[in-house]
């Protein structure tokens, strides 16, 4: 079993405790972060997570596990992830 295939048949689970520790299962891509953004790409679509001074803890790119500490504010799930963010602005933008 190749690496794709392997994150593919992970389930996506989300564990938050105390609103500071995050982990995260079933993640097949980080497409950026900072330390107030992270937009992952999961078995379960799109997911942003917003919060306050957030940081990697723990990678496992093989199992698709990813640790995050910080203050979480929001976790959303996109069709599209960041994409929709950006063509919503400029389709506002060149209206």
């Amino acid at each position: 079993m190749d690496k794709m295939e392997a994150i593919s048949s992970l389930t996506h689970g989300i564990t938050i405790n105390e609103r500071k520790n995050i982990v995260i299962t079933g993640v097949k891509k980080i497409d950026s972060f900072d330390e107030e953004e992270f937009y992952l790409e999961t078995t379960m679509g799109d997911l942003i997570l917003k919060g306050e001074e957030l940081e990697i803890i723990k990678l496992d790119t093989y199992q698709g596990n990813v640790s995050i500490k910080g203050k979480v504010n929001s976790l959303t799930y996109t069709e599209n992830g960041k994409k929709d963010k950006e063509s919503g602005i400029f389709s506002k933008l060149f209206k």
